[in-house]
């Protein structure tokens, strides 16, 4: 069954960079079995266009040291224009502070020029797609967990409800059945029976016969 490639945009100025993460990535294919394809830009400008124009990158690499924008602030920019990009950091420096930082930014993993082999370049590659999918559904379920809330609070405040037939009226003036209107107001399914109390009254002999067969 055809899979399709990892497409990695790679947005460093460093030609000697650029062919380092090619090679590591090559390598990580011919090994796994998996195609990854690179696209590279040379400027924060040039890569956004080409994010824009192609939507099926599956993950950013960021050089923070760019001819258009430079530091934290390329993150923040990027981070900002495709918040549901995994992006993954490439510094020229080791700092546990920064890399805290990089996170709280919106970067999911950060690596350090020349410290990263192809294993850990693919490792951390294929890690950033995963957690951020994770992020995306767990966002999502969370989504829906409020909308359920807010459905449940529609029911809430005073209900005109008839005391004989228990329909409810609604905010057009229409009278409902109770079922009906919970439906329509929240996500419960109902199951219909009759307690006992309802047979007696409207079945009595059922529940003579009942009670005879009980004996």
């Amino acid at each position: 069954m055809y899979t399709p490639p990892i497409k990695v945009l790679l947005i460093d100025d460093e030609p000697a960079q650029a062919w380092l993460v090619q090679e590591h990535l090559r390598s990580m294919a011919e090994k796994s079995g998996k195609a990854i394809q690179l696209v590279h830009t040379e400027s924060l400008n040039e890569g956004i266009t080409r994010l824009v124009d192609d939507g099926d990158i599956d993950v950013l690499l960021l050089d923070l040291s760019l001819p258009d924008s430079l530091g934290l602030d390329t993150l923040t920019k990027a981070h900002a224009k495709f918040p549901s990009l995994p992006i993954v950091v490439l510094t020229s420096m080791e700092d546990e502070e920064l890399g805290i930082r990089l996170v709280q930014g919106g970067a999911q993993d950060y690596l350090v020029k020349g410290q990263a082999d192809g294993l850990i370049l693919y490792r951390t590659i294929r890690y950033a797609i995963e957690r951020k999918q994770d992020e995306t559904e767990r966002e999502h379920l969370i989504s829906e967990l409020q909308a359920a809330l807010t459905q449940v609070k529609t029911l809430s405040g005073l209900l005109p409800i008839c005391s004989g037939c228990k329909k409810i009226r609604d905010d057009q003036g229409y009278w409902n059945r109770i079922e009906t209107f919970i439906s329509k107001h929240s996500d419960a399914q109902f199951s219909h029976g009759i307690c006992p109390d309802c047979t007696k009254k409207y079945f009595p002999d059922y529940k003579d016969q009942l009670d005879d067969s009980l004996d």
